[in-house]
């Protein structure tokens, strides 16, 4: 039995493409193109960071918080798509980012788990303060025990570092933990460390083939309650 579920964050309660309806008011007919590009930039340097320095026992000497790293994500994708990034639509564009949809299933699934006395968490490579925002906005705090955010030892995922985070946090064996993701690089990094997942392949992607597979996979939040006993 499964006593602790933790879920990634964007992606996987949050629509972190959504903001393409935003960008689209301020870039016409660019809006997908660069929600795109923004996200797998914030990734990228997300991963430049952790591998640089992997050994620092303080974390990377590189680090910066990710809200940082998703403007600068957001100069560069502009920068590269010739579009003019003034300052008034750099604060709506990352405005937006406090304000991504939540998935419809979200809070079901979370009553759900609560009310089977299952514990909860948030394990994200977002900072703190930018976790507060989007789940405050999304009214989904009472559902979680905790939200941890890797800024304490300034490596992200899927640094081994950022998923030894739970068992600070936590009084629970790693079988004791399914962890819950819609990127498949995280599900895999998870796997590494020695938890069950569950890819939340709500796109339809084909399996990595790197690595093990998944414990379990699905297309919604949903399909996990099947996973949890």
């Amino acid at each position: 039995m499964k006593k602790l579920i933790v879920f990634d964050a964007y992606g996987t309660l949050f629509d972190v493409y959504s903001i393409a309806r935003q960008a689209e008011q301020v870039f016409p007919s660019h809006g997908v193109a660069l929600a795109n590009l923004w996200r797998d930039k914030q990734i990228e340097y997300t991963r430049l960071i952790s591998l640089s320095d992997p050994s620092n026992p303080l974390g990377s000497a590189h680090f910066e918080p990710f809200w940082d790293l998703t403007q600068k994500a957001l100069a560069y994708s502009c920068a590269r798509m010739k579009l003019t990034l003034t300052a008034q639509a750099r604060e709506q564009l990352m405005t937006a980012y406090d304000h991504l949809s939540p998935f419809e299933e979200n809070e079901e699934v979370l009553k759900t788990l609560k009310a089977l006395g299952r514990q909860t968490a948030i394990l994200s490579n977002a900072n703190a303060n930018m976790l507060k925002r989007v789940i405050e906005h999304a009214e989904l705090t009472p559902y979680f025990d905790q939200v941890i955010s890797i800024e304490s030892v300034r490596q992200f995922k899927t640094h081994p570092r950022s998923y030894g985070l739970v068992h600070e946090r936590f009084s629970v064996q790693p079988e004791d933990i399914l962890f819950v993701s819609s990127n498949a690089w995280d599900a895999l990094g998870a796997t590494w460390f020695g938890w069950d997942t569950f890819w939340l392949n709500r796109q339809g992607l084909p399996a990595e083939t790197l690595g093990p597979q998944p414990a379990y996979t699905g297309a919604s939040l949903k399909n996990l309650l099947h996973c949890i006993d």
